[in-house]
C-alpha cells in the first residue's frame, strides 16, 4: 500500500446563483403599474385645479367636512365590534370541532362559508324585512325596545351582525388554517393533565399558537367593514363608505381625496395589525432561544 497520504479531493465548483430572468421584473412592474397608476392619477386630480395649479384644499378642507369624523370613528367602531363578535363565535367553535367528533367538521364549514353564495343585497333584504316586521307584532312585548335598540343611528347594531355574517367565511379560513398548523387535542390534553382549567387551556395555551391567524381574521374583518356600502346604504346608515359616495356629487376632488385617504388609514391599520401578529408570534421563539 502507498504510504503517501491521498491527496484532496478538488472541491466542487460552486453553483452559479441564476440571475433573476427579465419576465420576473416585467411581471413585477406590470402588477405595480396596474395597482399604481389609478392612484397617481387620483391623485393629481385632486391637487391639480385647471387655472389655477396645484393646490391642496381637497385635503385641508376634509377635517372640517360635515359628517367626515362621525362617520370615520362609527366605520372604525363598527369594525372592532365586528372583529370581537366574529372571534367570539368562531374560535370557540372550531376548537371545539378540532377537539370533537371529526364528523362536525364539514357540517361547521358549510355553515360558516354558506354567507359567500348569498349575495348582500338578498342579505338586506332579508334583515329590512324583519325590522319591519318585528315592531308590528312585537310592539306590546318587551323586544319593541330591542328592535329600535339595534338600530340606533349613533352604533347601529345591525349593522354589525350584517358584517358578522359577512366576515364568518374569511375569519374560518384564517382561524381553520391556523388550528390545522397546532396539534390542539395533545395541547389540550397536556394542559388539563396538569390541571388547567378549561378558559386557562384557551387563553393561554392554545390562543397564544393562533395570535397570526387571530391577526389575519382581524386583518380580513377591518377590510371588509371599512370598504362594505351595499348593506349601510339600504338600511339607511352613513358609515365612512356611504359618506364617500354621498359626497361624490357635490364635491368630487374631495370624494376622491377621502378616497384616498381611507386606503391609507386601511393600509395603516392592516399593517398594524399584521405587525403585532408577527411581532407576538415571534416573541415565543426568541423566550425558547
Amino acid at each position: 500500500m502507498d504510504p503517501r497520504p491521498a491527496a484532496p479531493r478538488a472541491a466542487p465548483a460552486a453553483r452559479r446563483r441564476p440571475r433573476p430572468r427579465i419576465w420576473r421584473g416585467a411581471v413585477l412592474a406590470l402588477a405595480g403599474a396596474y395597482f399604481l397608476l389609478p392612484l397617481l392619477a387620483s391623485f393629481v386630480f385632486t391637487v391639480h385645479v385647471p387655472g389655477q395649479g396645484v393646490s391642496f384644499d381637497a385635503y385641508t378642507q376634509l377635517i372640517g367636512a360635515d359628517g367626515f369624523t362621525e362617520s370615520l370613528l362609527l366605520s372604525l367602531g363598527l369594525a372592532a365590534a365586528t372583529i370581537a363578535l366574529s372571534l367570539l363565535l368562531a374560535v370557540p367553535a372550531l376548537i371545539a370541532v378540532r377537539i370533537g367528533p371529526p364528523r362536525l367538521r364539514p357540517l361547521v364549514e358549510v355553515l360558516c362559508t354558506l354567507p359567500l353564495v348569498v349575495p348582500p343585497i338578498a342579505l338586506v333584504t332579508g334583515i329590512t324585512t324583519v325590522l319591519r316586521w318585528g315592531p308590528e307584532h312585537l310592539s306590546r312585548t318587551p323586544f319593541y325596545r330591542t328592535f329600535l335598540a339595534v338600530q340606533d343611528e349613533s352604533f347601529p347594531v345591525v349593522l354589525v351582525l350584517a358584517y358578522t355574517v359577512l366576515a364568518l367565511p374569511f375569519v374560518h379560513r384564517s382561524l381553520d388554517a391556523g388550528l390545522r398548523a397546532v396539534d390542539v387535542p395533545t395541547l389540550v390534553e397536556a394542559s388539563r393533565n396538569c390541571g388547567a382549567s378549561w378558559p386557562y387551556t384557551v387563553f393561554r395555551v392554545i390562543l397564544p399558537n393562533l395570535r397570526t391567524s387571530l391577526a389575519g381574521a382581524a386583518f380580513l374583518t377591518l377590510a371588509l367593514v371599512l370598504g362594505e356600502f351595499t348593506i349601510a346604504s339600504l338600511l339607511g346608515f352613513r358609515p365612512f363608505a356611504v359618506w364617500i359616495v354621498s359626497i361624490s356629487g357635490s364635491h368630487a376632488r374631495m370624494s376622491v381625496a377621502v378616497s384616498l385617504l381611507s386606503l391609507v388609514i386601511t393600509w395603516v391599520l392592516l399593517l398594524a395589525l399584521s405587525r403585532a401578529g408577527t411581532a407576538h408570534a415571534a416573541a415565543p421563539a426568541r423566550k425558547e432561544s
